[in-house]
């Protein structure tokens, strides 16, 4: 034995201990403890121990030791020429050793075939791989378009990264110019530009909105929210194609001149009133409404673009009109005119006010005046009803409309709780000033119109079923309220039917059903008939729109409450409490959470800091600052 230790046989020194394989797409290596022919133990360089199968093993080494190996080949295989490598590939599909062979004009070395199997596989685009260890050349076509693909990806990358360092740095690419709305409204994730906008936010913490902000690219917080919901719902834009207004037979003249009430800024005035002392004492009481059912027959041009808006969107400041603005000038109750309308008078008995009979008509209609409520109202209210106070133009006839409407609301079940009146806010905006106003809902000049509408919209809707001709029903039943082309009472306004018919400027359902309404009193066919797809159609896309329209003009008046904050430098304000931390802001529509309120009862008045208000996400932030009072 001697002092120097054991001296393996020279038979066992040449041996091939050690293994090259391929496993879970990638490749490593091993020291054989086991070989059973099918499969092999092996133990990698940090002692952890396997089972791989015989098929996997790539090749057999003994030199240089596993911790060498990895390394050496990998230095080989970066050092091959990948283009002389593919060119001496054969036509047909190869075993990796024998290209090495080829590659390198001897008999490879384990490190040599190795790192040839190496860049064969790590070359995915110039080689195909059929099987472990063969492969095929890519065709020289195939090969030229993959490696133009990888070029573009290149620079793609190289661009997105550029994207991506000038929007971390608040400078806005020039190329976003034309596709800010696609990446602020529907981003595309496949496009460069949102995945800059993406990463770029993710790095700064910032939303798209916040960061596209402090780039300089949103022209104004209005804006965004606008063109928003523009992008959404008018692709196209909010412009008219060129309409013609079509002629509508001659009607009788009406004998009474007409009036309408209306907010100062309300171009489509859709209804009027008229009043008569008959000769037995007795009254007739006219309500009036535009007829453009008239000059808009069904599938006409202007039918199709009142069915493709469905009603007029309203928001503080502006609006975008259901009809092109000739048409509205055509049919719109405006003073001094003589307009189309669909009428219906109802008898009204003096002494009680209660409604004896009632016909509708189709006529002509002077209208003598063009009320406005922000000029009315100081004359017509409660204070000066009860004050007996009738100088100015048309109290008599207000004045009786106010009693009719109270008798109505009685009839009807619906008597007003003045303790429970709720408040509609009002919007001006004039050079991006905001001023809210607010008006009590149950005031004299808000029942007379809403009184006289229920009761032109359920006189007509009662129309129609009693001749049984289609129409679309606004209905409600253990509170929920929905359309339907089927009559059904409306129990929260008291009434049998109720279909909307009294603002066919500005609500396609009425347009439908005045002209449903038309064809009953001309004894024509109906535009119509029962069970008719179309009118499910009208009903289910004017419930979408109108919920999307409503849903925007919410949003733009919290946009403006929180305008007005800023423009009125509040700092410190009254709230009142909801319930838990959600607050009413001063005497502004505007709600939101401050979680900083202790838990106190609900409607409990409180002063709250105001904090940053964030126009983007139409949010503020506040701070509980004391308790006012303690409610009852």
């Amino acid at each position: 034995m001697g002092g120097t230790g054991y001296n393996p046989p020279h038979f066992f020194k040449l041996f091939p201990m050690n293994i090259f394989y391929e496993e879970d797409g990638g490749f490593k290596v091993g020291s054989i403890l086991t070989d059973n022919t099918t499969s092999l133990q092996v133990e990698n360089t940090h002692g952890k121990r396997s089972k791989i199968k015989s098929a996997n093993v790539m090749l057999r080494f003994a030199q240089p030791s596993l911790s060498e190996f990895m390394a050496q080949a990998e230095k080989a295989a970066s050092d091959i020429d990948l283009d002389f490598l593919w060119e001496a590939c054969p036509p047909e599909e190869f075993e990796f050793g024998v290209l090495a062979q080829e590659y390198f004009g001897h008999t490879p070395t384990p490190i040599e075939s190795a790192g040839a199997l190496i860049r064969l596989h790590g070359s995915p685009m110039h080689f195909y791989k059929k099987g472990k260890g063969c492969y095929k050349a890519a065709p020289p076509e195939a090969l030229k378009s993959a490696l133009a693909s990888a070029d573009k990806k290149r620079l793609q990358a190289e661009l997105q990264a550029h994207y991506i360092e000038q929007l971390t740095t608040f400078q806005l690419p020039a190329e976003f110019a034309d596709k800010l709305a696609m990446i602020l409204y529907k981003p595309d994730r496949n496009t460069l530009e949102v995945k800059a906008v993406e990463a770029a936010c993710a790095a700064t913490h910032l939303s798209p909105a916040h960061l596209l902000e402090k780039c300089g690219a949103l022209p104004s917080t209005h804006d965004f929210h606008f063109n928003k919901f523009l992008f959404e719902n008018f692709p196209r834009g909010t412009g008219f194609p060129e309409v013609n207004v079509e002629a509508h037979p001659e009607l009788p003249l009406a004998t009474v001149n007409a009036f309408s009430i209306d907010d100062a800024s309300t171009t489509e005035i859709d209804d009027a009133f008229s009043i008569k002392k008959l000769a037995d004492g007795n009254w007739r009481i006219g309500i009036h409404i535009a007829a453009p059912a008239l000059g808009i027959p069904l599938d006409s041009d202007s039918d199709k673009i009142a069915a493709q808006r469905l009603s007029t969107v309203y928001m503080p400041g502006d609006k975008i009109t259901m009809l092109p603005d000739n048409v509205v000038q055509a049919f719109t109750l405006c003073a001094d005119k003589v307009c189309p309308a669909l009428s219906l008078y109802v008898n009204v008995d003096a002494s009680t006010l209660l409604v004896t009979s009632s016909d509708s008509r189709l006529e002509r209609l002077h209208i003598a005046a063009n009320l406005r409520h922000d000029t009315l109202e100081p004359l017509f209210n409660e204070a000066t009803l009860a004050a007996g106070k009738l100088d100015y133009a048309y109290a008599p006839e207000l004045k009786l409309l106010w009693d009719f409407a109270n008798q109505l609301e009685a009839v009807r079940g619906k008597a007003s709780d003045n303790s429970t009146q709720q408040i509609d806010y009002t919007f001006h905006i004039e050079n991006d000033h905001v001023t809210i106003g607010h008006r009590l809902r149950g005031s004299p000049i808000d029942k007379v119109v809403s009184e006289l509408m229920i009761l032109a919209n359920s006189t007509w809707g009662k129309l129609l079923d009693e001749h049984d001709v289609a129409g679309i029903y606004r209905t409600q039943n253990n509170g929920k309220v929905k359309m339907s082309t089927v009559a059904a009472p409306h129990q929260g306004l008291g009434v049998a039917h109720y279909a909307w018919s009294s603002s066919p400027l500005r609500r396609y359902i009425d347009l439908v059903n005045q002209r449903q309404l038309i064809s009953v009193l001309c004894g024509e066919p109906p535009a119509y008939t029962k069970n008719d797809i179309a009118l499910h159609t009208i009903l289910r896309d004017f419930d979408t729109a109108y919920t999307t329209y409503n849903e925007f003009q919410r949003n733009m008046e919290r946009y403006w409450c929180l305008r007005w904050l800023q423009q009125e430098r509040i700092t410190e304000i009254p709230a009142l409490l909801l319930r838990e931390t959600l607050v009413k802001v001063g005497d502004i529509p505007l709600v939101g959470r401050v979680p900083s309120i202790p838990e106190l009862p609900a409607n409990t008045r409180v002063i709250l800091e105001m904090g940053e208000i964030d126009l983007l996400d139409l949010n503020f932030h506040a701070r509980f600052v004391a308790q006012l009072d303690v409610p009852a």
